[in-house]
């Protein structure tokens, strides 16, 4: 009892430090789920030496550990499996440890390369927001930049048919869409009317409403015009319709090009749009006016330079005689035209009437045809003036205010969301950044 005290030996619990749950999971345990078990196993030494190194005081208890130590790797199953010259912990972490370095050596010039894309797309989405202004000339000079980007826009996809900012968006292909609407309107007007009446019934009826005192072989040239004012009132709404259908489209193009132009800029874009439809508001009811001026002045007289006129005539007259003849002799038809109804009348009538279908169907093409090219014409000019003159002066107008103020000063207030993904993208690029400077020290230190 008086002797000396003999070195306490701790019992070191091997199985229990192997079972202590990693406090994080093995560096390459994402990389290769082959070596799983090998790695868990490396982890679990690594704790038992930590164990050994807090427990471990004196020689004795080191002797202790090595024995324990020893015993693991002689009857562990895959640690026995280790050739004997390299059997220890340290040795074996250190060479598990290469291995690592060696996997996460490949991994990190793919992590550089990411992290390098990331932040350069970060710095350009960055760059792309608008710049924070302190000034009303700062506000001012911004947004005569975006309604000068709105109207080159225009220029190209409305008048010169360069449609490379809109590739797969054929709405957008404005010169096509309007060349296609012009088409099917022609198409469309210049199409057969189906008779209301039988044949020749409404000149029969204009030339008797029509008739005066004096030579029997002349046509009253109010029956024509008559007859013509009744052909082109039956088509007044069609070029109406048309040209209101032309400026929904526009309105259209030019509010997708508005969104794209200033939506960095919330807080005026509405007012620019909507300054945009007052514009094609405008310009709609003057075109409507035009229109209706077109096709009115087709009522007020029948002339025309076009040759075609008197080929056309002269080449349907000859049937005069023939016609008349079938209608006298009771045929029923003349051609695919039905004439039993006209028996009833004279010759004399019904040549008038014949003579005057013939003149208003030869004359109705060119009127048709005119038209369509005056409509077409004044379309052009109209976009044309549109984009080239009254749109940048009609949205300054209604957005800046020449005393001072007006909607462009609420561009000194940075929208919310801007102001959020400004912030989002520095916080990103400062991350990105430390990462990146991460991953440097990473491979600084396993190259040494």
């Amino acid at each position: 009892m008086g002797g000396s005290k003999m070195p306490e030996v701790y019992d070191i619990n091997v199985e229990a430090a192997l079972t202590i749950v990693p406090t994080e999971a093995p560096i390459v345990s994402s990389y290769n789920d082959r070596i799983r078990p090998l790695l868990d196993t490396v982890d679990r030494l690594r704790n038992l030496n930590e164990h050994i190194a807090e427990s471990i005081c004196t020689a004795t208890e080191a002797i202790a550990a090595r024995m324990q130590e020893e015993l693991l790797f002689k009857t562990h199953p895959l640690l026995c499996m280790i050739d004997h010259d390299i059997v220890g912990i340290p040795v074996l972490a250190q060479k598990l440890i290469q291995i690592q370095a060696t996997m996460i050596g490949r991994c990190l010039p793919v992590i550089v390369q990411k992290i390098n894309e990331k932040m350069e797309t970060s710095e350009f989405e960055l760059k792309k927001l608008p710049m924070v202004m302190t000034s009303s000339g700062e506000a001012l000079m911004t947004f005569m930049n975006i309604i000068g980007y709105v109207k080159e826009c225009l220029l190209r996809i409305l008048i010169q048919g360069d449609f490379s900012e809109y590739p797969d968006d054929q709405s957008m292909h404005s010169t096509a869409r309007l060349a296609d609407m012009l088409s099917k309107f022609s198409d469309n007007l210049q199409a057969k009317p189906e008779a209301a009446n039988e044949f020749l019934m409404d000149e029969i009826k204009v030339l008797e409403e029509c008739k005066c005192i004096g030579l029997p072989n002349f046509i009253p040239r109010s029956a024509f015009l008559a007859i013509l004012s009744q052909r082109v009132d039956g088509m007044h709404a069609k070029p109406v319709e048309f040209i209101r259908e032309i400026w929904d489209y526009v309105e259209v193009v030019l509010s997708s090009v508005i969104t794209k132009y200033s939506d960095n800029f919330p807080q005026i874009q509405p007012s620019i749009k909507r300054a945009g439809r007052t514009l094609i508001t405008k310009i709609k009811e003057q075109s409507v006016s035009r229109v209706v001026e077109i096709v009115e002045m087709e009522k007020q007289t029948d002339y025309t330079c076009n040759p075609e006129y008197m080929t056309a005539y002269t080449q349907k007259i000859a049937n005069q005689a023939s016609f008349v003849s079938h209608v006298q002799s009771n045929y029923s038809n003349y051609g695919d035209v039905g004439i039993s109804h006209l028996r009833g009348y004279n010759s004399q009538l019904l040549s008038q009437a014949f003579d005057m279908n013939v003149r208003i169907t030869a004359y109705w093409t060119i009127v048709v045809r005119r038209v369509v090219d005056n409509i077409a014409l004044y379309l052009q000019f109209t976009v044309k003036n549109l984009v080239n003159s009254q749109f940048q002066k009609e949205i300054v107008a209604e957005m800046v205010d020449p005393r001072g103020g007006g909607e462009v000063e609420k561009m000194l207030d940075e929208s919310p969301s801007v102001a959020c993904k400004r912030e989002k993208l520095k916080n990103s690029i400062k991350l990105l950044k430390e990462s990146k400077d991460a991953v440097a020290a990473i491979v600084y230190r396993n190259s040494g």
